[in-house]
């Protein structure tokens, strides 16, 4: 009897190990499955971008300079006469004057007087004159006869030159009157515009004292600074776009290249005609731009072109919607475009727009071409 209970215990012992063993390797096999890797994630574009190709255009070829604009001739005024009172002045800076127009007048009183006394000098010599030439003439006649002593003829004929002389001596006396009269008027000698005065009225001045200033016929030139190197390509009538320091733009043309160099600067000075009311003044410091032809250029717009660390780059569209990150070497900007001197070709595609958000080897999204002539 006491058998039973002991095979009864035994067979539940043995269910319970086989239990326990089972529920251990399901735990196994489950705790496996939660340690499998997790599948690999696709990469995903890290931004949305436009392509495009270069495209070709003929840019145009200029050349740089600075300089300042001067007048082209300067005229200095000055008093003629001596020792007389500025009794007007007429003009002021800025004036435009034409040629022959009365700017500054003197005093009269004195010279006046001077001619009046001059032309009485002349009358006088003249009526000696006359005197004297007809006693010449009657020692003229009385010489075949010998009623006169050959003394006495030669005094008559000695004095008929000298009353001559003396007449042509009063009257350039009287025109040296007549004409510091005349310049007691101060007039311009060509037309211009007054650049400076010195004149005041009721000043006595010396003659020869500076009074005005003026700017011959209103013409400025723009000097230029333009190295050695550079004066072959700048003929003559070549055009330039000068801009002043006020902002004013002005069309200009080439006169002439200076026929000497600075030793020191190594460089020439170019004279720039400009036109009349260029808005332009003298003194004025000035850049401007010869225009010497174009030529033909790769240009991508200026967003594809992105700085970095002192370096031009553009980023090539590569297969897999992955960009490539090339240097380049650009020229001049023309409007919203660069030209690419070097390190691109006609054909390749690069990013147009948000090149400055991307890195070499970045997978971007490529939606539509920049330009209808892409892709």
């Amino acid at each position: 009897m006491r058998r039973k209970p002991i095979l009864i215990i035994a067979a539940v012992t043995a269910a319970l190990v086989v239990g326990t063993a089972v529920i251990f390797a399901k735990q196994i096999v489950g705790g496996s499955e939660k340690t499998k890797p997790p599948p690999i994630a696709t990469a995903k574009p890290a931004l949305t971008v436009t392509t495009t190709r270069p495209i070709a255009s003929d840019l145009p070829i200029v050349l740089s300079a600075n300089g300042n604009i001067m007048a082209w001739q300067e005229a200095s005024i000055g008093a003629e006469a001596s020792g007389l009172r500025v009794t007007d002045v007429r003009v002021n800076v800025g004036d435009q004057v034409e040629r022959g127009q009365v700017i500054a007048t003197f005093a009269t009183e004195t010279i006046e007087a001077d001619v009046a006394q001059a032309r009485a000098n002349v009358a006088e010599a003249e009526a000696n004159a006359q005197e004297s030439a007809a006693n010449g003439d009657r020692a003229r006649r009385l010489q075949p006869t010998g009623a006169m002593s050959a003394q006495q003829i030669n005094q008559y004929l000695t004095a008929e030159q000298a009353g001559k002389a003396r007449v042509q001596s009063a009257r350039a006396t009287l025109n040296a009157q007549q004409l510091r009269l005349k310049y007691t008027r101060v007039v311009a000698p060509d037309s211009g515009v007054i650049s400076a005065r010195m004149a005041t009225v009721g000043a006595v001045v010396a003659q020869g004292a500076e009074l005005f200033h003026m700017i011959r016929q209103g013409r400025l030139e723009w000097r230029a600074e333009v190295m050695s190197e550079e004066l072959g390509g700048l003929p003559p009538g070549t055009p330039v776009t000068i801009t002043a320091a006020n902002g004013v733009k002005i069309q200009g043309v080439v006169r002439i290249v200076a026929p000497t160099i600075d030793p020191q600067t190594r460089a020439a000075l170019v004279y720039v005609d400009l036109p009349k009311d260029s808005g332009a003044t003298a003194g004025m410091f000035a850049t401007g731009q010869f225009e010497l032809g174009s030529s033909g250029a790769l240009t991508v717009p200026q967003q594809a072109v992105v700085t970095r660390d002192g370096f031009a780059y553009v980023f090539e569209m590569k297969s897999g919607h992955r960009v490539a990150q090339i240097k380049v070497n650009t020229g001049q900007r023309v409007g919203d475009r660069v030209e690419i001197a070097s390190g691109l070709n006609a054909q390749t595609f690069v990013v147009a727009s948000g090149a400055g958000f991307l890195n070499d080897g970045d997978m971007v999204n490529d939606l539509a071409p920049a330009t209808a002539a892409n892709h």
